[in-house]
């Protein structure tokens, strides 16, 4: 049987959440970098808990101005502390729902620095691990926030990118490039599609990129994204592959 997770990031202020919720299997919920703050993160883990999808943590830099999607020059301290206060939220909002955050997700601008630079992602996920050792990371696969991952021993769910286009080295391409968004439903779910059944994404010079890949990302903060989510999902299922979140990979110890 083939299975597959569908995530979407979620608890950003873009109004779809309860419906996208009905559609995915685990939630990376904003927690007061980007966007959110208490009240929204409580309404996500509430519906989490209530619906059993699972819920993880989505930090990033703390710019909601500019949505974290842009880097920010300042030192390794002060992202940490930004990092911290994040997570000390959505821990302390989940301790009082009793819901289980199970990941971490990094945003935006950190994602993809992270996604490039091995010893920042490593120093932001040792900074997670130290009070959190128990979450895993949700990354991108063939990244080096994969490495860093496997070098601390933490758990590992690898991801990909239904909307977005990648380079043909593997990664994401810059939002301010032309392209780097896919907006065609058709083009999304035939990506999804050839992910989970063949392991495979095309890049955007048409390169063929294998990928480990067993969570794909539906970003909650596009127009449509509800009605799309819904059609890859249903797209996926009638081709057999079931939706539901995956174990994540455990490193040796």
């Amino acid at each position: 049987m083939i299975s597959i997770d569908l995530n979407a990031d979620l608890g950003e202020g873009m109004g779809g959440d309860d419906a996208l919720l009905a559609i995915v299997s685990s939630a990376s919920i904003a927690c007061g970098g980007h966007a959110g703050d208490a009240t929204t993160i409580r309404h996500v883990l509430e519906l989490c808990k209530a619906r059993g999808i699972r819920a993880g943590a989505h930090p990033g830099y703390a710019d909601p101005a500019r949505f974290g999607r842009f880097r920010m020059d300042i030192s390794a301290e002060q992202l940490l502390g930004q990092i911290s206060t994040q997570m000390q939220l959505i821990r302390s909002v989940a301790e009082d729902v009793g819901a289980e955050l199970a990941y971490v997700k990094l945003h935006g601008a950190l994602a993809n620095q992270t996604a490039e630079d091995l010893e920042l992602a490593t120093q932001v996920f040792r900074a997670i691990k130290a009070t959190d050792p128990q979450l895993a990371v949700l990354a991108l696969d063939n990244s080096q926030q994969v490495r860093a991952a496997e070098g601390l021993g933490l758990p590992l769910i690898r991801e990909a990118y239904a909307d977005r286009a990648y380079t043909p080295a593997g990664m994401l391409m810059s939002r301010s490039e032309a392209g780097a968004v896919i907006h065609e439903s058709d083009a999304v779910i035939t990506r999804c599609l050839r992910l989970a059944l063949a392991g495979e994404i095309v890049a955007i010079d048409g390169t063929v990129l294998t990928s480990s890949a067993r969570s794909i990302c539906l970003h909650g903060d596009t127009p449509g994204a509800v009605e799309l989510g819904k059609a890859v999902r249903l797209a996926l299922e009638a081709a057999g592959v079931t939706i539901a979140a995956q174990l994540p990979e455990q490193q040796p110890a």
